[in-house]
């Protein structure tokens, strides 16, 4: 155990904050070295006079800075090595484990069948320049025209020449961000975004500030303040549902962040990979300012998670950057799959099977309401997921260990954050990465934990 103890006079509000601040800087200056053990939530309270729920957050707020390390039954340690983060889902399915963790559609066995059909009509329908060219311009202009078609669908008209075809929204992500931020630069984005963002960001070297959201996404006038107080180069946007609140940002937000934008001369990044599974007929960003927005859409997520191929659309003035990083990070999308893609839109099987994910996931819901009960948790009717914030009481570290131990795997909030503003623990629930009879016994369980008495299980040491 070390000597070295935070100074209770230097505590400020919120105290959580400030004692993580006090640790963080005596592990900068070498006070605290790499491995020690840090003092139990519990006795460090007492020593403090402060909450346990308060020293918790203090602990939470110090792993997600990569400083400090929780191991279940051992304690928290120093960590000043570099650590990768870890990604909010279970890298592998284990055992019985019941795996609400990772973001998926709802599958069964038809859409396996159809894969299998589509590599079938590939076997015969394969064209050369798929299969033999280097060249994207070779392979791409019949897809992009197909492209279009379906991003209309998307409420986006685009000429397809604007249209680059990716290997997925993950892919599109890193073009767009490497097309329109230099490193160093500074891009915009929710206080809780998409849980690649900050690591891909720190890999291309690029500053992330997450902004103050409401009920609606981000806060214009936020957006308006940050772009005077330092040069923001773009915002990153999930308008629609997929960000990990599930809200569907309503058109007249939508309206008022593009004319910020465009009054910043900044360009807008918009991740739409639910596409047309969304109903409610909203314009996306892009279609209030064209002529500054790079709009990606994908298959994955609302057809079959095999089917790994994205659009990703920019204005005239990104073409030739978009292309570029494109070639040097992914020379072209896979050709044999952008053909599956194509042909399924073109005969109507994709715009089928979003029609039937819509319905599958109305399914879900019903289940979730059930099983939730009276618990306040943040849904859309075409969401993949639910956005359940903690009761008083929970930290999301005990909270998702409780429910790994009990059988269920769910997703840790702070994966999703950028910001510490208005930040509360709170888990996300995938509704399709499992069967529905697992879906209801697991969302049980989650329930079962939120009403209960926010007490960690003991371990049989």
């Amino acid at each position: 155990m070390t000597t070295w103890r935070p100074d209770p006079a230097q505590l400020r509000r919120p105290a959580y904050l400030s004692l993580a601040e006090q640790f963080a800087r005596a592990i900068q200056e070498g006070k605290l070295s790499n491995g020690q053990r840090l003092p139990t939530h519990r006795n460090l309270a007492d020593e403090l006079s402060l909450s346990v729920q308060t020293v918790s957050r203090a602990y939470d707020e110090l792993i997600r800075r990569g400083l400090v390390s929780g191991e279940i039954g051992r304690g928290s340690f120093v960590q000043t090595q570099a650590k990768e983060p870890e990604p909010p889902y279970l890298p592998e399915r284990l055992g019985e484990l019941i795996d609400l963790s990772i973001l998926k559609p709802v599958c069964e066995q038809l859409h396996l069948q159809k894969m299998r059909g589509a590599f079938a009509w590939l076997a015969e329908n394969l064209p050369s320049s798929s299969a033999l060219s280097f060249r994207p311009n070779m392979v791409f202009p019949r897809h992009r025209n197909v492209a279009a078609e379906w991003l209309a669908r998307c409420g986006l008209e685009i000429s397809p020449l604007n249209i680059s075809l990716t290997n997925g929204a993950t892919s599109a992500m890193t073009v767009a961000l490497m097309s329109v931020a230099p490193p160093g630069s500074t891009i915009a984005t929710e206080a809780v975004s998409h849980h690649t963002l900050v690591p891909l960001s720190t890999y291309l070297g690029i500053h992330l500030e997450g902004l103050p959201i409401d009920h609606d996404g981000m806060i214009p006038g936020a957006l308006d303040e940050a772009c005077r107080k330092g040069v923001i180069r773009a915002i990153f946007l999930q308008p629609s549902v997929i960000n990990p609140k599930a809200t569907l940002m309503s058109e007249a937000r939508r309206a008022a962040l593009a004319e910020v934008a465009r009054r910043h001369d900044i360009a807008i990044i918009e991740n739409d990979i639910l596409g047309p599974l969304v109903d409610a007929g909203l314009k996306p960003v892009a279609a209030f300012a064209p002529e500054r927005t790079l709009y990606i859409t994908s298959f994955t997520k609302i057809t079959v998670p095999g089917l790994r191929i994205g659009y990703l659309a920019a204005p005239d003035r990104y073409v030739a950057a978009v292309a570029n990083r494109h070639l040097v990070s992914n020379w072209m999308a896979t050709p044999a799959i952008a053909e599956i893609a194509t042909h399924w839109v073109s005969e109507g099987t994709a715009i089928e099977l979003v029609d039937w994910q819509r319905r599958a996931l109305a399914a879900r819901h019903a289940i979730a309401a059930e099983a939730l009960g009276n618990l306040d948790y943040h849904s859309h009717p075409q969401s993949l997921h639910i956005w359940l914030p903690l009761p008083e009481g929970h930290t999301e570290e005990g909270f998702v260990s409780q429910a790994r131990l009990r059988g269920v795997a769910i997703a840790p909030g702070s994966s999703f954050r950028t910001s510490d503003l208005g930040w509360r623990p709170a888990v996300r629930i995938s509704l399709g990465s499992t069967t529905e009879q697992e879906l209801r016994q697991g969302l049980g369980i989650v329930a079962s934990l939120a009403m209960g008495n926010p007490e960690a299980l003991l371990l049989a040491i």
